[in-house]
């Protein structure tokens, strides 16, 4: 029969002290080791005083559990006061006799709990079979270890939650609470129904979100299916991850997961770019996803920033996801337009301004198409005039024949007019450049090449007898809606829109709208749309929308208003407020911001800017570019190459008065209508009346209205 452990040590412990007990008094009488034992003794007495004053039972067994002490103490003492080791070596013998009691009484090791008795007043048990424990399903004999076991037991106590078992539970490394379990339904054949994160949670005594319920697929050697689960339990990583998330965890917490401003969005990599300013994080949605979506305003917010601040870019690039976070908002800052910047390349672009990511926004001379068109739409102060300076310049330094025509005049274009090859004001010169231009088509459409040849424009063939032509009409939609030239310039322009771009001939057409309802027709606007790369400045946010359908964007690629400003709002208005102060001025810096659209989603970009007032010179070349000797020869045979700044020429705009058949002698010339002299084929007449427009105007010359 094995002997307890206790029992072993308290024996040992007894024979032990002995020999101390007898010899520590006679050899040093002041020892501390006789004051310790006096002191036991002394502690002793007292467990004695207090088990006898209790009222509760078992008083006799603390008095007996305390005995060894005091009979200690009266040993020490007894030896102490004897001569030597005593008369008949009493001292020996009284404490042989104290480690004897103690080996067969043995008070501490077999009186420490309530009902245990010394093995010497324990009658001998007959031994007696004991039945055999019933199997529980929750543990299977199945060579477990031990962790397992611990686990099984836990979840047996708990219920069994959702009636499954453990086969196996596995402790995750480093962290002492988390684990994974392998659970199979209890009943064979029966799927996993009733399993919940709140079940797992409350056996284990975690959050919720502490806990993961993943199917298990069929591997080699293990079922699989629905009769069973994987349960995760993560409560040291959950809390690990809440306050010192890695990239990774951030991304998929708050902006990955299911609900969030990028939903399935993964984290690849986060670049820094401390030159300019700005963090690049870089994600990817699983093929299966489809196109990611993106929520800018949540994204902002999950960035800690604001949407409307402008630091904020995504660009989509099939499943991959660009965000751009900047310091402060790129499209703030002021990108000065440089001689470099703005003379065309090989394949005529050039750059226009930044996007909002931090790349170069470009635009272009000419397309694959022939000539470019162009489209600039802003309100008053939104940057059109400094935009429409960039691309006379870029046509300029291309070695491109540029004039100019504005509505009506201001500084900056007479600036811009000094570096044209013509430039006027009004509508009147207006319909005379539209008219010089439908001319060249037809001229142009039968110049020869070197070859010999007839060709359409074509920049990159040789042997091109003429230059490019690119035409300006500023505040074309006020010239459009001209009383006496309104109707023949937008037929005009329409003509050059359709064909110009195969002579050369580029039409670049600046105004506050593009609407249709505004006088802008829908050929015109879809003929240059389709020639040219838009750029739209400063749009009124209720206006964004339908300026963009103008332009044919999809709907789901029709961007957010712009920011009423991209300066940082000065903090500290509650003081403000409290103390009674003005707010500061707000600055609205968003002159040249807006959206550049050269592929099917338009980009927002700043464009770069021309300093009018330092002088422009140092943007252009030398030397103008003129039409050729033939060109203007042509021209002035058919009566279009004069000063287009002269009042209307007899017969220019219709019969003369005295042509009438009423005989009428007013010498002044009529503006309306009429035919149009040295035009050729491309300027003849239209009788036939094809819109609203035409048979309104009919009916003013028949009333004479």
């Amino acid at each position: 029969m094995s002997v307890p452990r206790s029992v072993a040590l308290e024996r040992t412990l007894y024979t032990l002290a002995a020999p101390v007990l007898a010899a520590a008094p006679n050899i040093a009488p002041d020892s501390p080791v006789n004051t310790v034992v006096q002191l036991a003794g002394a502690a002793g007495i007292g467990g004695w005083v207090l088990a006898a004053k209790s009222d509760e039972p078992g008083a006799g067994r603390k008095i007996l559990r305390w005995s060894p002490l005091v009979l200690a103490a009266a040993v020490d003492v007894a030896a102490k006061n004897t001569p030597g080791v005593g008369p008949w070596c009493l001292d020996v013998l009284l404490a042989a006799g104290w480690a004897a009691a103690g080996l067969f009484v043995l008070p501490f090791s077999r009186h420490t709990r309530r009902g245990h008795r010394p093995a010497l007043a324990a009658p001998a048990l007959a031994p007696q079979l004991q039945p055999a424990p019933e199997s529980s399903p929750a543990q299977p004999d199945d060579g477990a270890d031990a962790f397992t076991r611990q686990v099984r037991w836990l979840w047996e106590n708990r219920g069994m939650p959702g009636r499954t078992i453990v086969v196996k539970a596995t402790p995750h490394r480093g962290m002492p609470n988390d684990l994974s379990l392998l659970l199979r339904a209890s009943e064979a054949g029966r799927p996993i129904s009733g399993l919940t994160q709140e079940a797992v949670a409350a056996a284990f005594g975690v959050d919720v979100t502490d806990v993961t319920i993943k199917e298990v697929v069929r591997q080699y050697g293990r079922e699989g299916g629905p009769a069973w689960k994987e349960v995760d339990v993560t409560p040291d990583a959950n809390e690990r991850r809440r306050k010192a998330p890695t990239a990774h965890e951030w991304w998929a917490d708050r902006i990955g997961a299911a609900g969030g401003p990028v939903p399935g969005s993964e984290f690849v990599r986060e670049v820094r770019d401390h030159a300019r300013r700005v963090t690049h994080y870089i994600a990817q949605v699983p093929d299966e996803m489809g196109e990611p979506r993106v929520n800018k305003h949540a994204l902002a917010a999950a960035l800690k920033t604001k949407y409307d601040e402008g630091r904020l870019f995504v660009t989509v690039d099939g499943s991959q996801v660009l965000v751009s976070l900047w310091d402060s908002s790129p499209l703030a800052q002021v990108f000065p337009a440089t001689r470099e910047l703005l003379t065309p390349d090989k394949d005529g672009r050039w750059v226009t301004g930044y996007l909002g990511n931090g790349q170069p926004a470009r635009n272009r001379v000419y397309t694959d198409r022939g000539a470019a068109h162009g489209i600039f739409v802003a309100p008053s102060g939104g940057g059109k005039t400094q935009l429409m300076g960039l691309h006379v310049a870029a046509d300029a330094l291309w070695g491109a024949v540029v004039m100019l025509a504005t509505e009506a005049p201001d500084e900056k274009t007479a600036a811009l007019g000094k570096h044209t090859a013509r430039y006027g004001v009004g509508a009147l010169y207006m319909i005379r450049l539209l008219r010089a231009m439908v001319a060249l088509m037809e001229i142009r459409g039968e110049m020869p090449w070197e070859d010999g040849q007839v060709h359409e424009w074509d920049p990159t063939r040789p042997g091109c007898p003429y230059r490019m032509l690119s035409a300006y009409l500023d505040e074309f939609l006020s010239a459009a809606r001209n009383g006496d030239y309104g109707a023949e310039i937008m037929d005009l322009a329409e003509a050059v829109s359709v064909k110009g771009r195969k002579y050369g001939v580029g039409l670049k057409v600046a105004g506050q709208s593009i609407y249709v309802q505004d006088g802008f027709t829908q050929l015109l606007c879809e003929n240059l749309r389709d020639n040219c790369i838009p750029v739209v400045l400063k749009v009124a946010p209720k206006k964004v929308t339908d300026m963009f359908k103008a332009l044919g964007i999809a709907p789901e690629h029709i961007p957010d208003p712009l920011p009423r400003s991209f300066s940082p709002e000065e903090k500290g208005r509650i003081e403000r407020i409290m103390r009674g102060e003005p707010e500061p001025p707000a600055d609205s810096n968003t002159g040249g911001a807006g959206w550049i659209v050269e592929g099917k989603q338009p980009e927002v970009l700043r464009t770069l800017f021309m300093d009018f007032k330092a002088g422009i010179d140092g943007y252009f070349p030398d030397t103008i570019a003129t039409l050729t000797d033939y060109e203007i020869r042509e021209l002035e045979a058919r009566d279009l190459w004069f000063d287009w700044t002269e009042p209307p020429r007899p017969g220019e705009f219709g019969p003369e008065p005295g042509d009438d058949e009423d005989g009428g002698d007013d010498g002044a010339p009529k503006k309306g209508g009429g035919k149009r002299r040295g035009g050729g084929k491309s300027a003849a007449r239209r009788d036939a009346v094809t819109s609203p427009r035409q048979a309104l105007e009919a009916i003013k010359n028949l009333s004479g209205v």
